[in-house]
């Protein structure tokens, strides 16, 4: 592994999606996964945003020849010996509810051919709950170079429980810091109550959407807000609740402050790697101002951008200036709760 030398760091899957949109469109391999489109929404805001992932010996050169092209440091992907299965399937029942089983039902429900690719798909976070293994695509420790210490905030994207876990370690060994959380929707249950306030000491936020923050606190979840500051009681000290349309819910503990900032009115194209652009600008917007208000403004908008489009570096296209005068329109309009 070469060296890097980057400000950020957005660590987890690189993937070959498959979905159906909400509208029934339907995009097959295509470069997807939750780091790259957490990248994209980072490199709105910073010229130095690097990924650490695993991609396996079958993973298509152009897709990293892609991405290293749109101006993110590839150095820390690790090319595994052997071909691994990336392949990741949703169906957008709504904007706000997806699905990632039976492949073969939604497109049927869309009068769509089943890809030949997903005639044996199960799932794409297999695994990713187990206590004790980690699967051949999970980060592990030893994926982060010493290099990496140049970085100065890291985010992980959804991933292996194990890599959540144990990977901040890493980071803070070498000085890398603040860390931010996105989790998997495989342990966001209530059978990891024990597990979870290990995985949240020492993070700076931790990033859950409102269906998999309601998941964890099952079978009689409070309101948003309890639930943010039971997680906050944990360890950490930012927790922002993803709603989609609904907009953002941000409880920065520090200041005991409920922020509500509403979604910008996009339009909506493909909602695809919304909240991974969220947190990659929302890691940004706290390491440079410090300020959890603007972190959770400057995620909104490049989640605004990342809808108006499709594919995962779609966003990185963005006009000159659009994200700043987005930023400055949708300031006004955070409020306290």
């Amino acid at each position: 592994m070469r060296g890097m030398s980057v400000r950020y760091l957005i660590i987890g899957g690189l993937r070959e999606d498959y979905y159906i949109t909400h509208d029934g469109q339907a995009r097959s391999a295509v470069l997807g996964g939750n780091a790259v489109y957490a990248a994209a929404g980072a490199a709105l805001w910073s010229d130095s945003v690097g990924l650490v992932g695993r991609v396996g010996s079958n993973f298509p050169t152009q897709w990293l020849d892609a991405i290293a092209r749109a101006g993110l440091d590839i150095s820390g992907i690790k090319v595994l010996p052997d071909p691994q299965d990336t392949r990741t399937f949703y169906a957008y029942l709504s904007l706000e509810d997806r699905v990632d089983t039976s492949p073969n039902l939604h497109y049927q429900r869309a009068g769509l051919p089943l890809p030949k690719a997903l005639v044996d798909y199960v799932s794409s976070t297999e695994g990713q709950h187990s206590k004790d293994r980690l699967g051949p695509l999970a980060v592990q420790p030893a994926d982060i170079p010493d290099t990496a210490g140049s970085a100065v905030a890291a985010h992980l994207a959804p991933g292996d429980y194990l890599t959540h876990s144990i990977v901040p370690a890493r980071l803070r060994e070498l000085g890398v810091g603040p860390i931010t959380v996105d989790p998997s929707v495989r342990y966001m249950e209530p059978e990891f109550r024990r597990e979870l306030p290990n995985l949240l000491k020492g993070l700076a936020a931790f990033l859950p959407s409102e269906s998999e923050i309601q998941s964890y606190f099952q079978p009689r979840p409070p309101d948003l807000w309890e639930m943010a500051e039971s997680l906050s009681e944990l360890g950490c000290p930012i927790v922002g609740i993803k709603r989609g349309g609904a907009g953002l819910y941000l409880w920065d503990r520090a200041e005991g402050r409920r922020w509500h900032i509403p979604a910008y009115p996009s339009r909506v194209v493909d909602v695809t790697g919304a909240g991974d652009a969220f947190c990659g600008g929302f890691l940004v917007g706290l390491s440079e101002t410090a300020d959890v208000l603007e972190a959770g403004l400057m995620g909104s908008v490049s989640a605004s951008l990342a809808i108006e489009g499709a594919t995962a570096l779609y966003v990185m296209g963005a006009a000159p200036g659009l994200p700043q005068a987005r930023l400055d329109a949708l300031r006004p309009t955070a409020r306290l709760i």
